[in-house]
């Protein structure tokens, strides 16, 4: 039995307004902490581009770090934030732009001016050498070929077929090279809206003093009402496995087993998320003990779940030596076709489920967490609180988990990718296994009575 921890209301957890420009503000309020953390979301993405100018939100948000009408220099906005006890960074995803950063809590006012500097008014200086750097960072996911070696980028590349989400967030060589200035400003002020975006703020903080600041630096943003748009994605799947294989130098197989999923509005996270945590959430878990402790086949394996509003993925990523690629997945396939069919064992449930609940709770002294959960959540309209959770994770029984597993593992939905020295003959093999996976066997008496039916034919 899982014992319940202390949990806040769900009322207390967070604050949240929306400016009358149609920005929305969420904080956290941590006071037992002496930090802060800032968060900025603008909901575009890789999804909402085309081929044709793929890449062009993570080039427009390197470009804003190049400075700003107050700061004219990157260097110069970099400095501003270390003052504030910061260094400000931002990623892309599918869905999302995010820009971050710490703060000390008595800048909180210092710290929404630099972001609104960021975010309001870019110079886009510097275009041609943030290309050039973004040419270069893109040379990490491909060979002297050419070739895609992520295997993440081929495993969308499956997944999502001629679709936007199949597109690296980075772009290609051919769309980064197309994309000019005009066309970054032209996205800056399409996609940069109050009405498209979201502050979090979360820590050593006040919900009014949040209001306040952002306001005065954030309230006279004006902006286009319409968002961008995502092509939705059909749905549907082939009704086989479907594996990817680029040969490439190395020491190991990089292997990635992948399930796609229905989109995040469509799908249980709390069984998924615990299915994630006893497959591969640590050294107790079922494929590091398989696959590691008994039969030393690998160092480690890494869990993953993404779920976009349309579409998702639950994945499993490892490398290996060439000549265990077999063995490897043979096992990995077996290990997932036990949690399907065989419901776990309630004290493995009990052991995994509390040890989630203690990082929840652990969460709560993480200020990037916090900003992350309720302005990411909020933002893309998933928003769940500890306590909500909370009481999803402790709902979950070993016959909800089996019931989970077995609809959402499964081979319908199963993709892989193969990168490395892998050995060809082996191939063959490994996309057998691929297509047994959870496949039943005739019976011999069944065979036997197909084979008279041949002979007195």
């Amino acid at each position: 039995m899982i014992e319940p921890l202390p949990l806040i209301a769900s009322g207390q957890e967070f604050a949240s307004a929306v400016l009358a420009n149609g920005l929305q503000v969420v904080t956290v309020e941590m006071p037992h902490l002496h930090s802060a953390e800032m968060v900025c979301y603008v909901g575009v993405g890789s999804r909402h581009e085309k081929v044709e100018n793929a890449g062009i939100s993570h080039f427009l948000e390197h470009l804003l770090f190049r400075g700003t009408r107050d700061f004219d220099t990157g260097e110069k906005l970099e400095q501003a934030f270390e003052e504030i006890g910061g260094s400000v960074n931002a990623s892309v995803d599918a869905e999302t732009t995010c820009f971050f950063s710490r703060f000390h809590p008595d800048h909180l006012n210092r710290t929404v001016f630099l972001f609104a500097s960021l975010l309001l008014r870019p110079l886009f200086l510097d275009t041609e050498i943030e290309r050039r750097i973004i040419l270069e960072e893109a040379l990490e996911d491909v060979n002297e070929k050419g070739e895609i070696i992520c295997t993440d980028q081929l495993i969308a590349g499956l997944c999502w077929p001629a679709h936007p989400l199949s597109l690296p967030t980075i772009g290609s060589r051919e769309s980064l090279t197309a994309i000019r200035r005009e066309d970054l400003m032209a996205h800056h002020g399409a996609c940069y809206t109050p009405e498209n975006a979201l502050l979090a703020v979360a820590g050593r903080v006040r919900h009014e003093e949040v209001m306040k600041a952002v306001a005065a630096h954030f309230g006279k943003w004006t902006g286009g009402s319409a968002k961008p748009v995502p092509i939705p994605f059909p749905g549907g799947a082939s009704n086989a496995p479907r594996c990817a294989w680029v040969h490439d130098n190395d020491s190991q197989v990089e292997m990635e087993i992948a399930f796609r999923l229905p989109g995040r509005h469509d799908v249980p996270a709390a069984p998924l998320k615990i299915l994630r945590r006893l497959l591969a959430g640590g050294m107790a878990s079922r494929l590091m003990r398989r696959l590691r402790e008994e039969l030393g086949l690998i160092y480690g394996v890494e869990g993953n779940l993404v779920l976009f509003a349309d579409s998702g993925l639950f994945s499993f990523s490892l490398a290996v030596a060439p000549e265990k690629m077999v063995e490897t997945l043979r096992e990995t396939l077996a290990v997932l076709d036990k949690i399907c069919r065989e419901p776990v064992a309630e004290e493995e449930l009990a052991r995994a489920a509390k040890g989630m609940l203690f990082d929840l709770e652990f969460s709560r002294d993480q200020t990037e967490e916090m900003a992350g959960r309720y302005g990411w959540g909020m933002m893309v309209g998933s928003l769940k609180t500890i306590d909500e959770e909370r009481r999803a994770i402790l709902a979950e029984t070993p016959a909800s988990l089996l019931a989970t597993a077995a609809r959402y593992l499964h081979p319908e939905s199963l993709r892989s990718a193969v990168v490395g020295p892998f050995r060809d003959r082996d191939r063959f093999i490994f996309e057998e296994i691929l297509q047994a996976y959870r496949r039943p066997r005739p019976s011999i008496k069944r065979e036997s009575a197909s084979a008279d039916r041949l002979q007195r034919s």
